[in-house]
């Protein structure tokens, strides 16, 4: 119900006076509010009327204020760029036959039971025999390059542990599960489905010299020292870093190496980039999700 109209049969109201009061400038708003019905096309102004708003005060309607106004028409805050999208060339971060695949607690193998189409076994020195013994083609190429050039500078390094199928690591990790429980055994070996070694870009490494294999001690030893240092002249990273398990979810492991080519190798350790979640902007992954 309309309060503020001249209604037709109230005493004192005539239509010449409703003229003459709006001649005065009683305002548009009265007028507004008593129309019954609204013309099929208005300009909306700030003196329109708010649906809802039963008063014709200007107190009554709420105007947005600039600071909202401007936030309401700002874009969506955009995810950080990843160092890797720097580089020329992009790999896919999710399938098993990319340089770039990252396999962590939090991004298992697709399928689980991966099995890469191009393994072979490298012309290095080898402490393993079997399947242990195999890497994809391209990490065979670059390990060879890798471990001649060692040779070269007096470092005699092996392949340690290579290629390791689905049933061997289910077989390394129930070991690991019996020996120390699931939970210790989680920071040592990879679940099934979940291990790098699976998809043949990664291998252990060991010294010439035989000494400290798969121990901290390894580190001081010249194939890890030469390795660190020179390792993404090949395309290798250390994938498991001294105090970065709260990332990488593992230990250090100065015997581990990953291919991800001398491009991206190059540029993580010219940016002083220690881990590939990092490096290709992923989650970190301490634990299984």
């Amino acid at each position: 119900m309309c309060h503020d109209c001249v209604a037709g049969g109230r005493s004192g109201a005539s239509r010449r006076s409703f003229a003459r009061f709006l001649a005065a400038g009683a305002g548009l708003t009265v007028l507004a509010a008593c129309t019954p019905e609204a013309p099929a096309a208005v300009t909306p102004s700030s003196s329109s009327p708010v649906p809802g708003v039963t008063s014709a005060s200007p107190s009554a309607v709420a105007v947005p204020s600039v600071e909202s106004t401007t936030a309401a028409a700002e874009p969506p805050p955009q995810a950080p760029v990843p160092p890797s999208a720097a580089l020329p060339r992009q790999f896919s971060l999710t399938d098993p036959a990319s340089p770039w695949l990252v396999v962590n607690k939090h991004r298992p193998l697709a399928p689980a039971d991966y099995v890469p189409a191009d393994l072979v076994q490298p012309n290095v020195m080898l402490a393993v025999s079997g399947e242990a013994a195999l890497l994809n083609r391209t990490t065979a190429a670059a390990a060879e390059a890798m471990f001649a050039a060692a040779a070269q500078d007096g470092v005699i390094m092996t392949l340690a542990s290579g290629y390791r199928s689905y049933g061997t690591q289910v077989a390394t990790y129930n070991g690991y599960v019996a020996a120390r429980g699931q939970a210790d055994a989680d920071t040592a070996s990879a679940r099934p489905g979940y291990s790098e070694h699976q998809t043949g870009w990664s291998f252990d490494i060991g010294d010439g010299g035989g000494a400290c294999g798969f121990q901290p001690c390894f580190a001081d030893q010249p194939a890890a020292v030469w390795a660190k240092a020179n390792g993404h002249r090949f395309g290798f990273v250390v994938r498991y870093p001294w105090m970065f398990h709260p990332v990488t979810g593992y230990y250090y492991e100065p015997w581990h190496l990953r291919y991800i080519g001398v491009e991206a190798a190059t540029d993580m350790a010219t940016r002083g980039i220690s881990t590939v979640e990092d490096y290709f902007g992923v989650d970190a992954a301490p634990g299984y999700a």
